[in-house]
C-alpha cells in the first residue's frame, strides 16, 4: 500500500514564481520560490536597489471588539497599549513557561481592532491558542484567506511603491502603516519587513496579486528589481540579526535568552509568560543567542554542535555565507557568560572543530 505525500499549499502567485522559472521547494508545507536568478544576485539587489517577495503564505488574524486591546496585551508580550493608531510592533506570542508560540507583527488598526501577521506554519496554531486564551468578549478572526502579501525591500523600494499609489509612501514611518490603494485596489501599506533594509509589506486581495506583481515588476526595472525567493530572505535577515522561528526561537526558547528582553514589557498587566519570564529574571538566564564569525574553513550550519574548550557548550540556529559581508557568519546558544563579543568557539563541521569567534550584531546594519 502505497501513500501519497498530501499537496503542498499554494500562494497565488504560485503560477507567477513558476512562470518567472523560479527554483520551487516545500517550505512548512507551502510550494514556494527558494531563488530565481541566484540567491547572491538577489541578496544584492534588495541590498543595493529593490528586491521583490511573495509573503502570501504569512498568515493573518483580526482581532475586533471593545475588549481587543485587553486579549492582545494578555497574549502578547509587547504593550499594544502603546501603539497609536496606525502603528505597528513586534512581539512574542507566548505560552505559560515562556516559551514561543510565535513571534508576530501586530498593528493598530483602531481602538477596537487589530491586525496579527504571524508565522506560515504556525498560523492555525496561533489563532487556536489565541481563541483559547480569549477570556473577553474580543472577536478573534482568522483571516489568512482574505489577503496576499507581497514585500517590497531596499532602498529604491520606496521609489518602486510609489508609482502605483497615490499615498505619501515618505510620510510613512518605519513600523508604521496606511490603508490606501496600490494599483487602483484597496491596500494595507506598512513599512516594515524582514532584511534589514528599508522597503515595504502590502496587503492586497489574492485575485488582485499577481497583476500587481507584475505592475511592481514593470515599476522597479529602472532600478534593477529581481523578484526574490526564500535563500535571499534568510540570507538578508541573518545579517540584520532577525529571528526566525524554529531556529532562533521556539516553545523551549525565551525572549530573555533570544536577546529579545525589548519585546517584553514586564510593567504592564498580566500577560501569558509573565510568571515564568519574572521568575528567569530573578534567577538569571543561562544561555545567550550570540553572534560568531567563522575563521577556520567552512560553515557553521543550523543544528551544528558549538565547542567551548573542547566540550560541548550549545548550538547554531542560523548560518551560512553573508554576500555583504563576505564572510561566513551564524548565530549561535552559548553559556550566558560567554556569549559575549571576542569569544573564541569551535563549530564541529564533518566531527572535526573549526574555529570561529563571536562578534557583536546586527552583523549588518543599513545607513539611514
Amino acid at each position: 500500500m502505497t501513500t501519497t505525500a498530501a499537496a503542498l499549499k499554494a500562494t497565488p502567485l504560485n503560477a507567477v514564481h513558476r512562470a518567472l522559472g523560479a527554483k520551487m521547494v516545500d517550505f512548512g508545507g507551502w510550494d514556494m520560490p527558494v531563488q530565481y536568478s541566484g540567491i547572491i544576485d538577489e541578496h544584492n539587489a534588495v541590498r543595493q536597489g529593490v528586491g521583490l517577495f511573495d509573503v502570501s503564505h504569512m498568515g493573518e488574524i483580526e482581532i475586533r471588539g471593545p475588549e481587543a486591546l485587553q486579549l492582545v496585551n494578555f497574549v502578547s508580550s509587547n504593550d499594544a497599549s502603546k501603539l497609536k493608531i496606525g502603528q505597528a510592533h513586534y512581539s512574542g506570542l507566548l505560552y505559560d513557561h515562556g516559551g514561543f508560540v510565535d513571534d508576530i507583527l501586530v498593528h493598530k488598526v483602531d481602538d477596537d481592532h487589530y491586525f496579527i501577521c504571524v508565522n506560515a506554519s504556525n498560523q492555525d496554531k496561533d489563532f487556536e491558542h489565541i481563541e483559547l486564551s480569549n477570556r473577553s468578549h474580543a472577536k478573534v478572526e482568522f483571516a489568512s484567506d482574505r489577503y496576499a502579501q507581497i514585500a517590497i525591500q531596499g532602498p529604491k523600494g520606496l521609489d518602486t511603491l510609489q508609482k502605483l499609489t497615490k499615498t505619501d509612501l515618505a510620510s510613512i514611518r518605519y513600523y508604521h502603516f496606511k490603508d490606501g490603494e496600490v494599483s487602483g485596489v484597496w491596500a494595507r501599506i506598512a513599512r516594515t519587513g524582514y532584511t534589514g533594509e528599508d522597503g515595504f509589506e502590502i496587503y492586497v486581495a489574492p485575485d488582485e496579486a499577481a497583476r500587481i506583481w507584475y505592475e511592481l515588476q514593470d515599476a522597479g526595472r529602472e532600478f534593477g528589481i529581481k523578484p526574490c525567493g526564500l535563500g535571499a530572505r534568510n540570507t538578508l535577515r541573518l545579517e540584520a540579526k532577525m529571528a526566525l522561528y524554529g531556529h532562533e526561537i521556539n516553545a523551549s526558547i525565551t525572549p530573555l535568552e533570544a536577546d529579545l528582553n525589548w519585546i517584553v514589557k514586564m510593567d504592564k498587566d498580566d500577560f501569558q509568560g509573565r510568571e515564568a519570564l519574572a521568575k528567569q529574571k530573578d534567577k538569571g538566564i543561562t544561555r545567550k543567542l550570540v553572534g560568531f564569525e567563522m575563521i577556520g574553513r567552512g560553515i557553521g550550519r543550523d543544528g551544528y554542535e558549538v565547542h567551548l574548550n573542547g566540550a560541548p557548550a550549545g548550538w547554531v540556529t542560523s548560518g551560512g555565507p553573508s554576500p555583504t559581508l563576505g564572510k561566513n557568519i551564524g548565530l549561535c546558544y552559548l553559556p550566558v557568560d560567554r556569549a559575549v563579543p571576542g569569544q573564541k568557539i569551535d563549530i564541529i563541521i564533518r566531527n572535526q572543530p573549526i574555529e570561529a569567534v563571536t562578534v557583536p550584531t546586527p552583523f549588518y546594519k543599513r545607513t539611514k
